[in-house]
């Protein structure tokens, strides 16, 4: 080995770059700055990149869709079309089975489904989509197995309310009588009495006093059964008595087989009782056909836009308070953090104090008292800021203690840079990304808070914002069997709100402090 070294060709030893002048190369690339690299890196974390855009999504829906809706949900309440599906006419028209109002009504019997035929019978609309289901089972009856049929069917929940007895003035009714010769569209239908219903009633039995507004035709016997002609169709059992008749019918609008014998309106004291094809008078009141996107909750309002009006509360108020609590909590954790010592001591222990309150006693306090005197939002601000801030102190101060010791912090120093400068300056924009990825992680939570409180009817803000998601939440829980989307799109939209901003604060962490990458709090 030693001789292979000492016998290397002398020609080897020959300047490899002999006449020519070494500098450094030219980047080829462009520099990027510390925020474009950050960037560059959330960009590559897909599941925060799709969190960002759900997030944009649910903003502009805050945003727009009280704007598009037609309602307005601190005045349009319908206590008929309560908790009812997502309906819209053109849509449910095509036959594709979405927003058609629908709902799948089982164990229902032949009685139920003759009803539903005679309301599409007389409005022309019919409730039952498709055909009913035949569902065969069996029972024991006086100790022996029979076999019953029932079925299944699906109906249109809007069309299945038919026609409503209601109470109004003469001149209300004589306005719906001008409203239909101007539109051609039928509000006022034939008035029903129980005694012309139940004609055939065998002996000893007496006439129902309970009516129903969608019985119109003559029945066999108290339970409903109708009585159908030679053809199979229904008996008309209108009332004829003009004795009784409230106003006079003058409008040119009459349903099919009226020769001008029929009333439509009940004399009342000072009134009259009528009967109202509903999808025909919701017309009339609102000047346009029901559609709600979303469908209705409890108080028959349209989910669509008190979703909006809730959800744009609790955003604006999420961001307020973290804004809030930034500045707070960045202020005095720098001051911890800067000046360290008993200041620091002092400081964290007032911190200490203030985070042992428990939040929700907080809450409810201000709420019994000091609502009354500054107003409801005030008051749930205050109960969020009180201890909100405690968290974004703590974390300034360990920012504060990591970078007030750094080269260019004592180099500032001693050129003469004052304690307000070197803070504000120096050591809390190089935190400045930590602590913003914080905030927006402070945002969800805010919000889960904020719905919780509203559920459990805790804070009411529909006197204020006219509902929230959590009030929506709340009184949507007693027909969840019956009415699931009532629950269901609430609580979609702030689930994917809080999924959304975890992911997408998680992702602007790992962004802006690659070391942290997969590192939870």
């Amino acid at each position: 080995m030693h001789k292979d070294i000492v016998n290397i060709p002398k020609e080897k030893f020959e300047f490899a770059q002999r006449d020519i002048s070494l500098h450094d190369e030219k980047l080829k690339t462009k520099s990027r700055g510390y925020l474009a690299d950050a960037f560059l890196r959330f960009k590559k974390n897909r599941s925060s990149v799709v969190a960002a855009f759900i997030i944009g999504v649910l903003i502009l829906f805050s945003i727009f869709a009280p704007i598009i809706s037609p309602y307005n949900v601190k005045k349009d309440k319908d206590n008929t079309y309560k908790n009812l599906p997502p309906f819209v006419e053109p849509i449910s028209n095509l036959g594709i089975g979405i927003f058609d109002g629908s709902t799948v009504r089982d164990s229902q019997n032949e009685l139920q489904i003759q009803m539903l035929e005679a309301i599409g019978v007389e409005t022309g609309r019919s409730p039952i989509i498709g055909h009913p289901k035949e569902v065969y089972y069996t029972e024991i009856y006086r100790g022996q197995e029979v076999e019953r049929v029932s079925y299944s069917v699906k109906v249109n929940r809007y069309y299945e309310i038919g026609c409503r007895f209601i109470v109004m003035s003469a001149d209300e009714f004589k306005k719906i009588m001008a409203w239909q010769d101007e539109t051609g569209i039928q509000v006022l239908y034939p008035y029903v009495e129980n005694k012309n219903i139940y004609v055939d009633l065998e002996e000893g039995q007496s006439v129902p006093t309970q009516r129903n507004s969608n019985i119109w035709y003559q029945c066999v016997d108290t339970k409903g059964n109708a009585k159908l002609d030679g053809n199979g169709n229904f008996i008309p059992a209108y009332s004829t008595d003009k004795s009784k008749e409230g106003v006079e019918y003058t409008s040119s609008l009459r349903i099919p087989g009226d020769d001008g014998s029929y009333i439509y309106s009940y004399a009342k004291s000072g009134s009259v009782e009528v009967r109202v094809n509903y999808y025909n008078y919701y017309q009339y009141l609102n000047g346009r056909t029901p559609m709600y996107i979303f469908g209705t909750d409890d108080y028959g309002r349209d989910l669509f836009d008190a979703i909006g009006m809730g959800a744009r509360f609790s955003l604006i108020f999420a961001i307020v308070v973290s804004a809030i609590n930034l500045t707070i909590g960045a202020i005095y954790g720098a001051i911890q953090g800067y000046y360290g010592g008993y200041i620091d001591l002092v400081m964290d222990r007032i911190a200490d104090i203030l985070s042992g309150v428990p939040y929700i006693v907080v809450v409810t306090l201000f709420q019994l008292h000091l609502a009354q005197k500054v107003g409801v939002v005030p008051s749930f601000l205050f109960a969020f800021v009180l201890t909100g801030w405690i968290g974004m102190a703590a974390l300034t101060r360990k920012q504060f203690y990591r970078f007030k010791g750094q080269e260019y912090v004592l180099a500032a120093k001693t050129l003469g840079s004052s304690d307000k400068r070197l803070m504000f300056k120096h050591i809390f924009p190089n935190s400045l990304g930590t602590i913003i990825t914080s905030c927006v992680l402070v945002i969800p939570g805010v919000i889960s808070s904020e719905t919780s409180l509203t559920y459990l009817g805790i804070i009411n803000l529909s006197n204020l914002v006219g509902t929230s998601i959590g009030e929506l939440m709340s009184i949507s829980q007693t027909a969840m069997t019956t009415s699931p989307h009532a629950m269901l799109y609430p609580s979609l939209y702030v689930s994917l709100l809080l999924i959304s901003f975890n992911l997408f604060g998680n992702g602007l962490r790992d962004a802006f402090n690659p070391s942290t990458r997969g590192v939870e709090d």
